[in-house]
């Protein structure tokens, strides 16, 4: 067989999988709340790789790489910065919100953001947090099936569109099948997949360097004496924007709904405390691997066009043909563990979220549960036109919908869970701040570190946030 066909058959094989997968975890779906929160019984293992694999999209494979390719060591600041951020959200917001959300028998975040509201407030705040998991997340979603096209067209010579649409109809089915419990499970051997893709290839990367003093030598004759800085071409107070921005990302991570639902749907603090290390050392290795493999491709390859190529292009000149359909099938479970995880916060905050207000009250379980599988397919459907007529590179959508979805929830949790009592008004205007900032900043000439966009939206919406709050004394 030819390198193709094996890497081509790997995928197929793979790809069963996912479906079987998808038809097991339906024996187990219910009802709604089993397809949006799998009944909260996950174990430490299954929540928190799919939890980072879902948080570790095509953008960590592909653009990371591509980032210290091109940029040098001043991407070295995107490991600080997000995993500060990933040890807040996993030490701090989980395990409290794994409580809260037993407590209170929430299935979505939107639940844990309105609390005992009612009214007006209540509506408003379901509504407009609800359009901004449907506007963030069709970009996201987008974004992960332009990957999969990619990845298609680069290796088997189809057309990106038919790509896109293949991808997107793979992932699609075992959503509907099997809700939470297949998306759960999928993005666990995904988050497998992908954690020895990040050992693997970078390793081989290295080697062929020269090892770690034959690497660091190469990079320090590059010509231009910005790739060899740690501030890239910043200087003054202008290059502490590059260390702000990407913290702004990693706080984002505190507000990312197909994030926090894992930890909504752990089942007891048992799992968690085992969750929260195997995740910090799952995004260790994979974001520390990723940059490794960016730098690995400078020495070897020096000039590229296509800098988050550099992926497809080491891995199908150092490795075999079955490992190179292993790690390809790997970019595509990047693809997937977003993409699903999303189409169902999407689903959830339309079918669960808005059925009071859609006065949908009256369906019976079974019928909340097709309408669910509907809302997956409508969604699908618009993040499938987007990639295919919305043409943008990955790093910058994937940052933009982060970034928007981080300042409008992240604030209002970190003031939830400090067990402090906010004012609903106050929660709308936190939401819509953080929101509507993100978006005007995003039309803006970028800052150094593009730290306007993803960190200020956050800080004002924090602060509007807490002024409206008082200490809960009924602790």
């Amino acid at each position: 067989m030819s390198r193709t066909e094996i890497i081509l058959y790997t995928l197929i094989i793979y790809k069963v999988i996912l479906l079987g997968i998808g038809y097991y975890s339906s024996k187990r779906t219910i009802d709604s709340a089993d397809f949006f929160l799998g009944g909260k019984r996950l174990g430490p293992w299954v929540a928190s790789i799919s939890a980072v694999a879902s948080a570790s999209s095509a953008w960590t494979l592909l653009s990371l790489s591509g980032i210290a390719f091109s940029w040098g060591l001043s991407a070295l600041w995107v490991f600080p910065g997000i995993m500060l951020g990933s040890i807040l959200n996993w030490f701090f917001l989980a395990p409290k919100l794994q409580r809260l959300s037993t407590k209170n028998d929430s299935i979505t975040v939107n639940d844990i953001l309105v609390g005992s509201s009612e009214g007006f407030w209540r509506t408003a705040i379901l509504v407009f947090s609800s359009f901004i998991i449907v506007f963030s997340f069709s970009f996201h979603i987008a974004s992960q099936f332009q990957g999969a096209g990619t990845t298609f067209a680069s290796n088997f010579n189809m057309d990106a569109s038919v790509a896109i649409m293949l991808g997107g109809t793979i992932i699609l089915i075992y959503a509907i099948l099997g809700g939470f419990w297949a998306v759960s499970i999928t993005d666990t051997l995904q988050g497998l997949l992908m954690v020895c893709t990040s050992i693997i290839l970078p390793v081989t990367a290295l080697f062929a360097a020269g090892g770690f003093s034959e690497l660091w030598e190469s990079l320090q004759n590059m010509g231009d004496a910005n790739y060899r800085s740690i501030w890239g071409s910043q200087s003054g107070i202008a290059k502490y924007g590059l260390p702000l921005g990407f913290l702004g990302v990693g706080l984002a991570t505190l507000g990312q709904p197909h994030i926090l639902t894992r930890f909504m749907a752990i089942r007891d603090r048992s799992s968690m405390r085992q969750a929260q290390i195997i995740a910090i050392s799952w995004q260790s290795i994979v974001f520390s691997g990723m940059l490794l493999l960016g730098f690995c491709g400078k020495a070897l390859l020096v000039n590229l066009v296509n800098n988050e190529s550099i992926f497809f292009i080491l891995t199908d000149t150092l490795m075999p043909p079955i490992l190179a359909g292993l790690i390809i099938a790997s970019v595509l479970s990047a693809i997937m563990s977003t993409a699903d995880s999303q189409l169902l916060v999407v689903a959830s905050a339309i079918a669960h979220d808005l059925r009071h207000i859609l006065k949908l009250d009256f369906l019976f379980k079974h019928q909340l549960l097709l309408l669910s599988r509907v809302v997956l397919i409508l969604v699908c459907g618009i993040a499938m036109l987007l990639a295919l007529y919305v043409p943008q590179d990955i790093y910058s959508r994937v940052l933009f919908a982060w970034s928007a979805l981080g300042a409008s929830f992240g604030p209002v949790l970190v003031i939830i869970v400090l067990d402090r009592i906010i004012k609903p008004s106050a929660t709308f205007c936190a939401i819509f701040s953080g929101f509507s900032l993100t978006v005007f900043l995003s039309f803006m000439p970028n800052t150094p570190g593009d730290v306007l966009e993803k960190f200020l939206p956050f800080v004002i919406a924090l602060s509007i946030g807490w002024y409206g709050s008082r200490k809960n004394i009924n602790i």
